[in-house]
């Protein structure tokens, strides 16, 4: 567990532990995010944390990703509602910042955050929308798209067009995801060209990630995965740029927020090929 190894950071950081869970989904259930216990501890075996404590009690976190040698995602940035404007984001960031120094980082910012989040230097490079809802009705599957389960020989083509779309070696996630998710390819002519997960999550499922060449096989791998899930809660969170937000409206999962992407350094850079649609959650990227 990478998790475990963060070391303490002086000014009142220490590492984020195993045993901080239930304070830290205490945390969250109070900014009404949807995170579950389940979502705690996956997020924690993957990456490093911190948090700050005060009186005996956990009062903030972050956590951040290494994703190979050169990027890192960060988010699970909270601060207890009335331990707010004492510094406590601050400093979590700065205990953050120095432990994935020498990476380029990005993150999903929150309105709230944005500001400290300059200041520290970090830039925005894109939007992502968030969509959820109980899905009333699954949407109709393409069947001239070829998709199919996914299989344990098709997992080195998978990160490799993971990491052609995300600009990342996202390989650690990728193992955990496939040991949780239910996961879906795109194949033509024997060859892997996208695909997708859906995974318990939050209040119900998150469908993400999603990669593929265009908007039409994407379209496919979404509608495969949530053709389980009706009458469930359903959540996508895609790019502004890949032009999925009004589909994902029309088949019943309206947008409920928007948020912005920001980069500290070069954000990562997809090539030709594959484009990620759908985030494996905020945070994860």
């Amino acid at each position: 567990m990478l998790g475990s190894t963060a070391k303490d950071a002086g000014d009142g950081v220490i590492a984020l532990r195993p045993d901080h869970l239930e304070q830290a989904h205490g945390l969250s259930q109070a900014l009404v995010w949807p995170y579950r216990l389940e979502d705690w501890a996956f997020a924690l075996n993957l990456g490093r944390g911190f948090a700050v404590e005060a009186d005996g009690r956990l009062v903030g976190t972050a956590l951040w990703w290494p994703y190979g040698d050169s990027f890192a995602t960060i988010g699970m940035i909270i601060v207890s509602p009335d331990a707010q404007r004492q510094g406590i984001g601050r400093r979590l960031m700065a205990a953050l910042l120095a432990d994935a120094a020498g990476r380029r980082m990005t993150l999903i910012s929150t309105k709230d955050g944005e500001p400290l989040y300059t200041q520290l230097g970090f830039k925005p490079f894109g939007i992502v929308t968030q969509h959820q809802a109980i899905l009333a009705k699954v949407p109709p599957i393409d069947s001239a798209v070829p998709v199919r389960a996914a299989r344990p020989e098709d997992h080195a083509a998978i990160a490799t067009i993971d990491e052609r779309a995300s600009g990342m070696n996202r390989t650690r996630l990728l193992d955990a995801l496939f040991a949780i998710a239910d996961v879906v390819v795109v194949e033509r002519e024997g060859e892997v060209l996208g695909y997708g997960c859906v995974r318990r999550w939050g209040r119900g499922v998150v469908i993400g990630p999603v990669i593929a060449r265009d908007q039409t096989d994407a379209r496919a791998i979404i509608a495969t995965l949530a053709s389980g899930q009706e009458g469930g809660f359903v959540r996508i969170d895609v790019t502004e740029a890949c032009g999925l937000a009004p589909w994902l409206v029309e088949i019943g999962l309206p947008q409920v927020d928007r948020v912005s992407a920001m980069a500290l350094g070069e954000p990562p850079q997809a090539q030709p090929g594959a484009v990620l649609f759908a985030l494996s959650n905020q945070s994860l990227g």
